[in-house]
């Protein structure tokens, strides 16, 4: 397969939705600004983490046991490729050279992400992808809606000071210094006939 049509990214961040707990894996765009977001699972998830990070394990894991095969058939894996987009589907390939002929290995993109980070070889992302769903940072920072925390209409000036009273308050609070500052029980109560 041609490599025209294709941008270099790295991997920026494996993230945890606070929705659902599922793992996202953020892809930057080496010689650009766009960004990709695509969901994975959590062995995955940890199995990439465990190679950014260099961590030794007492056995190998099943993306290592891939890598080991693919070196014992005497092939290399040359890079990985996102090539495609489906009805929210995203389809990857592991390209192998094997006795001078390029083999494509249909994967999921966690997979070939995993073995990209074993074997240091490129990530590919087809530009169609990248240009249909990559997030500009600043732009999406633009259009996002306004909070309700942000106290519209308010110059920052005054949104600070309304801050600056409850730093007060907190300031002159006394928190005590531990038990000793906790007031004795009350006696126990008097019955009404005594």
């Amino acid at each position: 397969m041609t490599l025209i049509n294709k941008s270099e990214v790295v991997i920026d961040s494996i993230r945890v939705s606070l929705t659902n707990q599922q793992r996202i894996v953020v892809l930057r765009e080496v010689n650009g600004e766009r960004y990709l977001t695509i969901w994975i699972g959590g062995y995955e998830a940890e199995s990439i983490a465990i190679a950014l990070q260099d961590i030794e394990v007492s056995r190998p894991q099943t993306h290592d046991l891939i890598k080991k095969v693919i070196t014992s058939l005497q092939a290399e894996l040359v890079r990985v490729e996102v090539s495609a987009l489906k009805e929210d589907v995203f389809y990857a390939s592991l390209v192998l050279d094997a006795y001078g002929q390029t083999l494509e290995v249909d994967c999921r993109p966690s997979d070939a992400l995993a073995m990209a980070v074993r074997a240091h070889v490129p990530i590919l992302v087809s530009n169609d992808i990248l240009d249909a769903v990559g997030i500009l940072p600043e732009k999406e920072i633009e259009q996002e809606p306004e909070s309700p925390i942000k106290q519209p209409g308010l110059p920052m000036e005054e949104r600070d000071d309304r801050l600056d009273v409850f730093d007060d308050f907190l300031k002159k609070l006394d928190m005590g210094s531990g038990k000793d500052d906790v007031p004795p029980p009350d006696p126990e109560p008097k019955s009404p006939e005594s």
